[in-house]
């Protein structure tokens, strides 16, 4: 009795895949649940803004400080550096290279029109890096009394963009019963490695995320399988903006109208691909 069970199940679960793979003929691009992968370029701007806590002309420290022989002098604020606002108002850091990934929706065509949602995550090599021809002296080398401190300098900073992913919803309609033009909208998060040189190498890992958006242009590749189609589209992101004060170990002492700062990266990234996808799976078969 237990085998003539077990072949009743099997010749079901047998005609419910037979079914499925029987809807999906014909499905248009963006149709049913699809899996697909793309490769592409991805280019960007950050764009940093630095304000200074220290003093607006250097300043001079007018305490009294005791000296050896009992009498007063005039201490000097070593500390007390000019400070200011430094930004990129125009432009920025451009960020570029290469970037691959897969994708994995479900969609609904309903006539003309379409919707749907999608996840994705993408690989690459994204990055930008800034060398400076000599070290870039960033703390220490004052003295005070007799001591004297290391000087600290950074002469290369580079940050990539290790990996993204996020997930979509998706409009659309088809221009014709082969070629969909479909809008999304979502949320994008991305890991950035970020690493510096100089007197002491720092590195440090970011994440970034926000609003996102894009358009893709599909089209099914009837001589090779109806399922099949190719995709080719673009997509935008915005970072806003995320509060960066130290990278590693390096991370200094706010000192207002002293030392230190207060800084800020805001960033947007673009990203063009070509990808293929293949619907095998329609909801409404089990039903």
């Amino acid at each position: 009795m237990k085998k003539v069970k077990l072949i009743i199940a099997a010749v079901a679960m047998l005609g419910l895949v037979s079914s499925s793979i029987a809807s999906a003929d014909g499905f248009g691009p963006g149709e049913g649940l699809y899996i697909g992968a793309f490769a592409g370029g991805g280019m960007g701007i950050v764009q940093p803004k630095v304000v200074t806590n220290g003093g607006t002309t250097g300043g001079v420290n007018t305490s009294l400080n005791n000296t050896p022989q009992g009498g007063t002098r005039l201490g000097i604020n070593q500390g007390g550096n000019a400070g200011g606002t430094f930004e990129a108002t125009e432009g920025g850091l451009g960020l570029a290279g290469f970037e691959g990934g897969g994708m994995m929706g479900y969609g609904y065509k309903m006539g003309g029109l379409y919707a749907g949602i999608e996840g994705e995550m993408a690989w690459g090599d994204v990055e930008f890096k800034l060398t400076s021809a000599n070290p870039i002296q960033i703390g220490g080398g004052t003295a005070a009394s007799t001591v004297h401190t290391a000087r600290v300098t950074i002469q290369t900073i580079e940050a990539t963009k290790d990996w993204t992913g996020g997930a979509f919803g998706r409009l659309g309609f088809y221009v014709n019963e082969n070629t969909l033009l479909a809008f999304r909208g979502g949320v994008l998060v991305s890991k950035f490695d970020v690493k510096t040189t100089g007197s002491t190498d720092y590195s440090e890992t970011f994440y970034g995320g926000g609003p996102s958006i894009g358009a893709s242009l599909e089209s099914s590749i009837t001589a090779i399988d109806p399922n099949l189609s190719i995709r080719m589209g673009a997509v935008y992101t915005d970072f806003l903006t995320a509060s960066v004060f130290g990278i590693g170990g390096n991370v200094g002492t706010n000192t207002p109208n002293r030392q230190g700062h207060n800084s800020e990266l805001t960033g947007s990234a673009l990203s063009a691909r070509i990808g293929l996808q293949y619907s095998f799976f329609d909801a409404n078969s089990l039903f």
